[in-house]
């Protein structure tokens, strides 16, 4: 090996900003490739060219998605970082289970990512978008608005009326990829314990029985089911920690 190789060191420019900008502009502009970046980035005054962009489009995963899709709702490039306080993400899923006669019920669950707490359990016998935006905004009255929704592929996030919903209110909503629901991990693991200690332990002789029984549940893991990812702390004594409340 040429000592010229041994001792080279790279003369590259710092990037960092340019990266910063151009995933900003990426998550402006979903349908945008990189040729209309670099565009848009030159007319700011970067002194870049399309092979540069190009390296970095690819680097931190920017690419379009060109196969041809029916509308539904926007959709974010990158993953989310994870919550990082109280109220920035919220995970939402459905479940279903049934009544002692057969008939089945579905339950909306939403779980806050940071605190751990949930925020909603709502039974009924069908659970539409309209449904789901009237719980979401009680518990938003309640708790205010998240800065992100994380939610799965089904009909009753991805229509319209939900997307116009959580636009009207500066809600941003992170789809996790078809068929991964380990990318919406938290709520996933809140279903796991919900069915198991919960669902899975009653025979429901009516609706009303099955939303006291989920309810009162839901109170015994906000306020004494310890968590070991919060430090064997139950959800409400961490929130309370964090406001500096004394129970």
């Amino acid at each position: 090996m040429p000592f010229s190789t041994y001792y080279y060191e790279s003369r590259r420019a710092d990037e960092s900003l340019l990266r910063i900008r151009l995933k900003e502009l990426a998550y402006s502009r979903p349908r945008y490739g990189y040729e209309r970046l670099t565009n848009l980035l030159k007319r700011e005054g970067w002194i870049v060219n399309h092979k540069r962009v190009y390296r970095i489009y690819k680097e931190e995963g920017l690419m379009v998605r060109t196969k041809r899709r029916r509308k539904r709702a926007a959709q974010w490039r990158l993953k989310p970082n994870a919550a990082s306080k109280i109220g920035e993400q919220w995970g939402i899923d459905l479940m279903s289970d049934q009544l002692a006669d057969g008939q089945r019920f579905r339950i909306l669950t939403v779980v806050d990512h940071f605190s751990r707490e949930c925020i909603v359990l709502n039974v009924g016998r069908s659970m539409p978008s309209a449904v789901i935006t009237a719980a979401l905004d009680h518990a938003i009255w309640a708790h205010g608005a998240p800065e992100m929704i994380t939610v799965d592929n089904g009909t009753e996030f991805t229509c319209s009326h939900f997307d116009r919903w959580a636009y009207e209110r500066g809600i941003k909503l992170n789809f996790i990829a078809p068929g991964k629901p380990s990318e919406n991990g938290i709520i996933e693991s809140f279903n796991g314990k919900f069915r198991d200690e919960c669902l899975n332990l009653h025979w429901f002789r009516s609706l009303s029985e099955a939303q006291r029984l989920v309810l009162e549940w839901r109170d015994e893991y906000n306020e004494r089911r310890p968590h070991s990812s919060l430090r064997n702390l139950t959800p409400r004594e961490f929130v309370e920690g964090l406001a500096g409340v004394r129970t």
